[in-house]
């Protein structure tokens, strides 16, 4: 039978009585005991004690103190000198989950502090640390003498590992969370690559250490070879810094990020600065600030900012977008029965078929809606208003660059909502609806000579809407809903000479089906009567796999010369919407919608394939638009997509990506990637094409380059694919 046994520093046997122990249990009082250090407990086969002094605990030996626990074979406590004579093999965790063995070892009684023969030190259950001995200080540190360090796995006593850290002394600080190197030697199938005279890395459980992150090394046709290598600097818990110096022989540059966490929010700022061959005697770059706080009241306040120094650093650098920049404020508060927002945005266009000046740049909005529910009428009872400007820097008041659009147009609108809607349940599981609008809207117009300066209107609207869901299930527990839908709509008012700049594109879609108007704003809407009939089709399988359908018309009574070809809403009834897709558990997932017109000719489709499981992870695009010069497309344009990966086995995994345009009959981008992973060390390769375009003027290829040593704080963990030795 096991003993067990408490003792401390002080009178660990002064009740003890000379002899061998066996069969029981019993508790030593500790007259001298620390009251801030629990005693510690000692589990054994047999303990002995002589000269009143000497405890000797042998036969699978555990002793758990202070949350440090200890295996061993024999344990020697010698009273009078506070030691502990330990005979392996030695195994102590911490409460942090860190292992030490050993083959031998002299400790004080607290476990904290001695020497260990043949100490081998495992963190995190991945970094390996193994010494001829280390020594125990203070509680706190770890002093390894001639060390080798990896995280790859080593099975047999001859297998060299596939890299490892040789060094003359380690010390692992277990307050800090950092190891010290003294003498340390990079070595890769045991060759020597790198030496340091001194190194410190942050062990595995520390997520956020002072030093250097990942290198990366980049090749691109524009700026050729370099390599980037960040360094991450914390400040105190909640805010820390990235200085990442990218070099090749065409660009000296310098990215910054720095992140802040506030009670309430947090920032984020990105940037970059540059001097290149590539724009000469020039200082280039970007700074992109972005946040988000919680206020009082409910309300929250986002920030996004975007700026650049010139119009193809983004194309050369690949740091953000390529059309457009969008710098905004927006203070928005959401609640059960009313919401409120509002946004000034700054739009800076980086195309070179576009001018600034033409643009509308500065675009200001706001919004407030709030919901009752009357109980005199029933139903829902809607009131709201809008605010809208928009500013160009232009002062011109005709198209003079013949884009279609008056080339300084400013424009203001305030609008005004009241809506009412309610639902009722018919005999035979018919739902219908009824719904009335009042929109009441006031523009304001400068610097454009084919609108009216001043403009009113009120618009009164109505609709009723009939559903009638029919649901079967069969025996096998499959249901399948079939939902035919209509609705009979009315909106009145004429509309005012006011050019539209904000509903440049409708989208006609299974959501906007039986809506009265499909304008995104409200600087349009639709007129006149018009019906709206549809059939809505779903079908879960038992299996797990789902298919649904909705195919959708709309009639009008005049046609609306303000919608577009392409939005499948010209003329007196539109094209046949149809949309469908189709899921199901093994990991593929088919989305499709289109409009197809009285030739049987789609005026837009665009479809998705995606297929993912535990090996591949498949998708596909494609997207199709008709000429429109309505929407600014003097030709059809068409487009497939294609980006993917294959895990090939546990460690190799490809990737690749490609864009072609159908019309053009070219490619636009194309890229392959390949990465290697295994328990210590993280390979990725990627070649990226990217081909002359609208947006991107210069062609260019990117080659990148990321080793990673896998097991220290900053390059993560890697445990899952960690092999078993045999």
């Amino acid at each position: 039978m096991r003993v067990a046994r408490q003792f401390c520093v002080a009178a660990l046997l002064a009740v003890a009585v000379p002899g061998t122990l066996a069969a029981q249990t019993t508790t030593l009082a500790a007259n001298a005991q620390n009251d801030e250090t629990e005693p510690a407990l000692l589990v054994a086969d047999s303990v002995f004690v002589e000269d009143s002094s000497r405890l000797i605990a042998s036969g699978n030996v555990e002793a758990l103190h202070d949350g440090l626990r200890l295996t061993a074979t024999r344990i020697l406590f010698d009273q009078d000198k506070g030691t502990l004579t330990i005979e392996g093999p030695i195994r102590i965790t911490d409460e942090t989950g860190n292992l030490l063995l050993a083959d031998a070892a002299e400790m004080n009684e607290g476990l904290r502090d001695g020497l260990l023969k043949g100490a081998r030190m495992v963190m995190d259950d991945q970094l390996q640390l193994a010494s001829v001995e280390a020594q125990r200080v203070g509680g706190r540190y770890t002093q390894l003498s001639r060390v080798a360090v990896t995280s790859c796995q080593v099975c047999g006593r001859n297998e060299v590992p596939l890299w490892q850290i040789r060094a003359d002394r380690v010390i692992h600080d277990e307050e800090e969370r950092q190891l010290w190197f003294e003498g340390a030697q990079l070595r890769v199938l045991d060759v020597p690559v790198f030496w340091w005279p001194q190194l410190r890395l942050p062990d595995p459980s520390l997520k956020r250490a002072r030093g250097f992150l990942t290198p990366t090394i980049r090749s691109t046709s524009l700026l050729g070879t370099g390599i980037r290598v960040p360094y991450f600097i914390p400040m105190g818990d909640h805010q820390d810094i990235t200085l990442t110096p990218y070099v090749s022989p065409e660009t000296r540059t310098l990215e910054v990020r720095y992140r802040r966490a506030f009670s309430n929010g947090t920032i984020e700022l990105n940037g970059a600065v540059t001097r290149d061959t590539l724009v000469p005697d020039a200082t280039r770059g970007y700074l992109f600030a972005e946040g988000e706080f919680g206020l009082t009241g409910g309300f929250t306040l986002e920030f996004d900012i975007q700026s650049v120094s010139d119009d193809s650093y983004f194309n050369e650098y690949d740091y953000g977008p390529s059309e457009r920049l969008e710098s905004s404020i927006t203070l928005t508060r959401a609640r059960r029965d009313d919401f409120l927002q509002a946004d000034i945005t700054h739009f800076e266009t980086l195309r070179a078929s576009e001018e600034n000046d033409t643009q509308p740049s500065n675009v200001v909005n706001a919004e407030y809606e709030k919901r009752f529910f009357p109980d005199r009428i029933g139903g829902e009872l809607r009131l709201g208003t809008a605010l809208h400007s928009h500013y160009r820097y232009s002062d011109v008041d005709i198209d003079e660059d013949g884009d279609g659009v008056v080339d300084g147009r400013d424009v203001s609108r305030l609008t005004a909502e009241a809506s009412w809607r309610r639902k009722w349940t018919l005999s035979g599981g018919i739902r219908a609806g009824v719904e009335g609008y009042l929109w009441a809207d006031r523009y304001a117009v400068a610097q454009d000579s084919t609108s009216d300066s001043n403009a009113a209107q009120l618009t009164p609207a109505a609709a009723v809407e009939l559903r009638w869901p029919l649901i079967r299930r069969d025996s096998t527990g499959g249901r399948t809903l079939l939902e035919p839908v209509a609705q009979l709509g009315w909106i009145g008012g004429d509309r005012p000479n006011v050019a539209s700049d904000e509903s440049t594109r409708v989208e006609f879609d299974e959501a906007n089906l039986l809506s009265l108007s499909r304008y995104p704003a409200s600087d349009r809407r639709e007129r006149g009567r018009l019906a709206a009939a549809g059939l809505r089709w779903l079908h879960e399988a038992p299996g797990g796999w789902t298919a649904s359908m909705t195919v959708g018309r709309i009639w009008r009574a005049e046609p609306d010369e303000d919608l577009s070809r392409s939005s499948g809403l010209d003329g007196d009834s539109s094209d046949w919407l149809i949309a469908g897709g189709f899921a199901n558990p093994l990991g593929l997932s088919i989305t499709a919608r289109g409009l197809l017109d009285e030739d049987a000719q789609f005026d837009k489709a665009e479809a998705r394939a995606s297929w993912a499981n535990d090996r591949v992870d498949l998708g596909a695009t494609y997207v199709m638009l008709v000429e429109d010069p309505l929407e600014d497309r003097d030709e059809s344009q068409a487009e497939w997509g294609f980006e993917g990966s294959y895990r090939v086995n546990t460690n190799w995994t490809t990737s690749a990506e490609w864009r072609y345009d159908l019309a053009d009959r070219r490619l636009d981008r194309t890229g392959l990637g390949l990465q290697y992973r295994n328990e210590c060390v993280q390979v990725e390769f990627s070649v990226i094409r990217k081909f002359a375009s609208a947006t991107n003027l210069e062609p260019s290829t990117d080659f990148g380059l990321t080793v990673a040593l896998t097991g220290f704080g900053t390059a993560g963990s890697d445990k899952e694919y960690r092999r078993t030795c045999n």
